[in-house]
């Protein structure tokens, strides 16, 4: 099939022999489009990671439609039939509970094999948790890195832990609410206390929160409260003069020289030269 095919004929969706990825709300349900609902009302089939959560947004817009279970456990064996479908003719959405299919769930599989199979693709935009989160965070967000999820082994984790340490780029991280002060110790490990840091909680919901801007005063806020729902960390960058140098290195190096008698000004004065940096840039790390 053309993959220009579509293109021309956007006023006519949803068009037969077509997947489309459609975004949905992170939490507030007034957040889907309208083009988005014509989509889920319209296309021959809807492939939901959740069928009760889609059945949520379709409820509350008075919208029936077919609707499959489509999630990690089930996709290997679901794809193939979904990819037959669509050779007949047929249209298909794929939904994640929440935020855009593909971002940390099998949506990103189902696209790479449909797309190989010469089918078009088109994605009906909608939120997303990690821009949400980055756009409102005060961090800067012209450039930034999406690490979604990070690995639970230790091995894998620590790897990426020490690479977000040094990262000049701001970082985004999903975290289920169970976990988040774990991760929140472990950033101030590698990091430091000091490292600008928002933890969204909750985003575009009734008990939307935005907690920050320290590691070590997050730490604090979270420390005798139960942590509840969604949420999404952004945590700046290092700044350029010491990203080829670990800040919490330095911050420890800088800690053992005034325990061994050295003032603030000549430790932070050593540390700078042997690491060709500027003494402010130690000397502001106490």
């Amino acid at each position: 099939m053309n993959n220009n095919s579509s293109l021309s004929h956007r006023d006519k969706e949803p068009e037969n022999g077509t997947c489309y990825i459609v975004g949905t709300p992170i939490g507030n349900l007034n957040d889907i489009s309208q083009r988005a609902l014509n989509i889920l009302k319209n296309v021959s089939l809807i492939a939901c990671e959740d069928t009760r959560q889609t059945k949520k947004i379709l409820n509350k817009f008075v919208i029936s439609n077919n609707l499959t279970s489509f999630n990690k456990h089930n996709s290997p064996k679901k794809i193939p039939g979904l990819v037959k479908e669509l050779k007949e003719g047929k249209s298909i959405a794929i939904v994640s509970d929440a935020g855009m299919p593909g971002i940390c769930d099998p949506g990103e599989d189902f696209t790479k094999i449909v797309k190989a199979e010469g089918i078009d693709v088109i994605c009906i935009p909608g939120a997303c948790a990690a821009i949400t989160a980055l756009v409102s965070s005060g961090l800067p967000s012209s450039s930034f890195v999406f690490e979604g999820f990070l690995p639970k082994k230790k091995i894998d984790r620590d790897k990426i832990l020490i690479e977000i340490s040094k990262y000049e780029k701001t970082t985004i991280i999903y975290e289920s609410p169970h976990r988040l002060k774990k991760l929140l110790n472990e950033l101030y490990e590698v990091c430091g206390g000091d490292r600008e840091i928002i933890v969204a909680r909750e985003l575009t919901k009734k008990f939307e929160e935005h907690i920050g801007y320290k590691i070590d005063e997050v730490i604090k806020f979270f420390e005798d409260k139960e942590v509840i729902g969604e949420i999404t960390i952004v945590v700046k960058g290092i700044d350029k003069k010491i990203s080829i140098v670990n800040e919490a290195d330095l911050k420890k190096d800088l800690k053992e020289l005034i325990n061994a008698g050295l003032s603030l000004s000549a430790a932070s004065k050593y540390l700078a030269k042997k690491n060709g940096l500027k003494k402010t840039i130690i000397y502001n790390l106490n």
